[in-house]
């Protein structure tokens, strides 16, 4: 969670919550971005389409990040998924897809306007044809912003590596030279920030086949990994992936994580930790969100938090997550972003 009304400084402020966002939600209980149809005549960034279009999973939209900006409103990244040429199924075959990084705006967090343009393209990035995925944008010294994202310059079973973008106005986006993480046998995806009280930054981030592991950076450049995983592949609700980490500082001074875990490759799962430091975690015995609604009813995964602006039914924190329906064979099928809220 990036609030810059709280702070304009890359400071532990940005992740503070004022209560504790919950361990229990409610899912599906709207569409914040829609997939493009399969006959969609016109997919320019900005357009939308009616949500009874036929959809298939060719298309897609995933990875939400939301940073809630100094007036008060929101903006949120996140990445369209789309048949890349010669590969006619697309999101349906993730690996041969390719992607691009778009946003839209809120007035209160729920309701979302796609914006015109692209943030930042698959060739723009490093990754060809292939994949680039927006993964946290956070607030330089210097008052720009930076985006770290995904590069992915072939299917899943070749490596993959984080890099980063810089922007003036968080539309146009130049990407910076190298790579802030990864290496060339490794696969890395889903980094997110959390700023630190001695002004250094972690970076919590997938290794697929690991975890959720962390490095340590002065410059928001250069990490270094720690020792250690943070979240493993090892429970009942995540045995077969855990990626996708959103930690807050809660009024306890603790952490909290929520984070996505696959409990097969066709079920996925919200799910929650908590920490005293943000190197060792205990997992929550049961799911925050698990799939059970019409566009959600396969799988419940990557999120993100922002605060409210008015509260939605009181409450004060809202959830972004990208989910599936699981219409489609293998328990695959169209990938939205959905909005979610405290379950009562």
């Amino acid at each position: 969670m990036i609030d810059l009304v709280q702070t304009l400084a890359p400071s532990p402020d940005l992740h503070r919550v004022s209560s504790d966002p919950g361990v229990a939600w409610s899912g599906s209980a709207s569409v914040a971005i829609d997939a493009p149809p399969d006959d969609a005549a016109d997919n320019s960034p900005d357009a939308t389409w009616s949500t009874d279009a036929v959809r298939t999973g060719r298309c897609g939209a995933v990875t939400p990040r939301i940073v809630r900006l100094p007036d008060a409103t929101y903006r949120m990244y996140y990445t369209q998924i789309l048949p890349r040429a010669g590969h006619p199924e697309g999101a349906l075959d993730y690996g041969n897809a390719t992607t691009r990084i778009l946003s839209a705006r809120s007035e209160d967090g729920w309701t979302w306007t796609p914006e015109p343009g692209v943030r930042l393209n698959a060739v723009e990035g490093g990754a060809g044809f292939f994949r680039v995925v927006v993964t946290d944008v956070v607030p330089m010294t210097d008052g720009r912003l930076r985006m770290y994202y995904e590069c992915a310059p072939g299917p899943q079973s070749e490596p993959s590596t984080i890099r980063s973008a810089i922007s003036e106005d968080g539309l146009t986006w130049t990407v910076e030279p190298g790579h802030r993480f990864g290496d060339s046998e490794s696969n890395f995806a889903s980094a997110r920030i959390t700023f630190l009280d001695d002004g250094r930054l972690r970076l919590y981030l997938l290794e697929r086949g690991t975890g959720i592991i962390s490095a340590i950076s002065d410059d928001g450049l250069a990490f270094e990994r720690e020792p250690g995983t943070r979240i493993d592949q090892s429970g009942t609700y995540d045995g077969t992936v855990v990626f996708a980490p959103e930690v807050v500082i809660l009024p306890s001074g603790d952490y909290a994580m929520f984070y996505a875990g696959y409990a097969s490759a066709s079920r996925a799962f919200i799910l929650r930790a908590t920490s005293p430091d943000g190197l060792t975690w205990t997992k929550a015995d049961d799911p925050v969100l698990s799939p059970a609604g019409r566009w959600d009813g396969a799988k419940c995964s990557e999120m993100c938090l922002c605060p409210l602006r008015e509260g939605i039914d009181d409450h004060p924190y809202g959830m972004a997550y990208e989910a599936c329906d699981g219409t489609a064979r293998d328990g695959r099928g169209v990938w939205r972003i959905l909005n979610a809220q405290p379950a009562s």
